[in-house]
């Protein structure tokens, strides 16, 4: 790997040396790096381009990186991940897409993932965006991850889009059963005249399932974001929604909060608030020595810290 490959697995998987535990590192679509464990399978499919990942029930502890980078301007890159986690078994998976496009053609990267989690399966899944570059070709990346949790079982999304990504869709959706919980977490920042999208789609079918999501982004400049929730509750549940965004400029956030409880023993709420950067916050911060720019800049930083 060279110069470039290692900046974008620092920036997206903080990887600096050799990972630790299972791996597996696509570059240009194309697996160029893969270690297993004892634990952690991971396996090539045959029929369409992507691996599967297979963790043995009552595995604890073991990290599972699967990070992908493009450094190829003009490459429509799509995989294809599964993820099937055996009972109580608990893990983190450290996934992402890095893409540097120095030329004029446009570089995409479509990551299909679906997680399977067996009864009392835990899993923190880490999912990091981020694009550079001195192209005009735009740097595209559009996920789709698909959670199914049986009985007992969780898992706890981070999804981030660092910088640098002109266009992306992302798409989210959870089938929960009893006991389950989902929660997912996400940061985007957009300037210029990117676009962001967040689809979120949620069923809670068991009893007791619940799930909490929380988005926090900041538009600046001519960008535009759009956030759409939906949580479907069937039973007894609880579901939590909530969209922060701070804009600038002339940018525009959407939010679209849709939340259908069938049963009356559903709970569901969503909660929703964009506004622009309080001026006392930077006044206050100026006092102590910034000027406007710095004050602003750590303020949104800490939003999305």
């Amino acid at each position: 790997m060279d110069k470039i490959d290692k900046v974008l697995l620092k920036e997206i998987a903080n990887i600096d040396e050799t990972p630790k535990g299972a791996y597996n590192i696509r570059k240009n679509g194309y697996g160029i790096e893969r270690q297993v464990t004892e634990n952690v399978s991971i396996v090539t499919k045959k029929d369409k381009s992507g691996i599967d990942v297979y963790v043995k029930e009552n595995t604890k502890f073991e990290f599972i990186h699967i990070p992908v980078i493009i450094t190829e301007s003009g490459l429509n890159d799509v995989v294809y991940n599964d993820f099937y986690i055996g009972k109580n078994a608990d893990v983190v998976i450290i996934a992402g897409c890095g893409i540097h496009n120095d030329h004029h053609k446009d570089s995409k990267h479509d990551g299909i993932h679906r997680f399977f989690l067996e009864e009392g399966a835990r899993v923190k899944y880490i999912e990091k965006h981020y694009g550079e570059g001195a192209g005009t070709g735009k740097k595209i990346l559009n996920p789709i991850t698909e959670i199914t949790l049986k009985k007992g079982s969780y898992l706890e999304m981070e999804s981030i889009q660092l910088k640098g990504v002109d266009s992306t869709i992302r798409e989210t959706k959870g089938i929960l059963e009893s006991n389950t919980n989902l929660v997912i977490s996400e940061k985007i920042m957009t300037h210029g005249t990117q676009i962001a999208k967040t689809i979120f789609d949620v069923e809670l079918n068991g009893e007791n399932a619940s799930t909490h999501v929380t988005s926090r982004s900041v538009a600046t400049e001519n960008s535009v974001q759009e956030f759409k929730s939906n949580v479907v509750g069937n039973t007894v549940c609880f579901g939590h929604v909530e969209c922060d965004a701070i804009i600038k400029d002339k940018a525009r956030v959407i939010a679209i909060p849709e939340i259908i409880a069938n049963n009356v023993e559903a709970n569901l709420v969503h909660e929703a608030a964009i506004g622009k950067i309080a001026g006392e916050q930077i006044t206050k911060l100026m006092t102590l020595g910034l000027n406007e720019k710095q004050a602003e800049e750590q303020i949104i930083q800490g939003f999305l810290r």
